[in-house]
C-alpha cells in the first residue's frame, strides 16, 4: 500500500526501523521523537509535490542532536536523509556533537572556546576543512574523521 509504504521506508531510512507500530509516544527518546517528526515532514513534502505537480516549497529544518542514541550505521542513514533534503532544495541546521555528521556539513559554526560558562563564542566558521585548519577543539577532533 503506497500510502503507508513510503512513510515506513522513511522510518527505516532515518534509523527507526526497529520501532513497532502503535508504540506509545512516551516510550520514545527525544532523538526518536525528533526523527519521527522529520519523517512526518518528509512525507508531507512528497505528498505536496504529488498533488501540485511542482517542486515543494523551501523548508528550513532545525534538528537538535538527532544522532543521540543512534548506532553508527543509523547515523549514516540519517546523513543520507539529510543530504536528500538539501539536494531537494531545503536547508538543514543541525546542533550536533557527532563528528561523522559534522564532517558532512557544508558549513560549521563552532562555538567555544570551552563548554558551559567558558563557551558561547564563535571560535570558527567555515567548511569542515577550514574548521580543522583553525585548530579549535572541534577542528582537532574533526581532523581524524576527515582523514578517514
Amino acid at each position: 500500500m503506497p500510502a503507508i509504504s513510503h512513510p515506513l521506508q522513511l522510518l527505516k531510512d532515518v534509523g527507526l526501523g526497529y520501532l513497532t507500530l502503535g508504540q506509545p509516544s512516551p516510550t520514545l527518546s527525544g532523538g526518536e521523537a525528533q526523527r519521527i517528526k522529520l519523517v512526518t515532514e518528509l512525507s508531507k513534502v512528497r505528498d505536496d509535490v504529488g498533488r501540485r505537480g511542482q517542486k515543494a516549497p523551501h523548508t528550513l529544518y532545525v534538528l537538535d542532536e538527532p544522532t543521540v542514541g543512534l548506532h553508527m550505521q543509523d547515523v549514516e542513514k540519517l546523513i543520507h536523509v539529510l543530504h536528500r533534503l538539501v539536494n531537494g532544495g531545503h536547508s538543514v541546521l543541525v546542533i550536533e556533537h557527532d563528528l561523522d555528521l559534522i564532517a558532512e556539513a557544508d558549513w560549521i559554526i563552532d562555538l567555544g572556546p570551552e563548554g558551559g560558562d567558558g563557551g558561547g563564542l564563535v571560535v570558527a566558521a567555515g567548511t569542515p576543512e577550514e574548521v580543522v585548519r583553525v585548530g579549535t577543539h572541534t577542528g582537532v577532533a574533526l581532523a581524524g574523521v576527515l582523514a578517514r
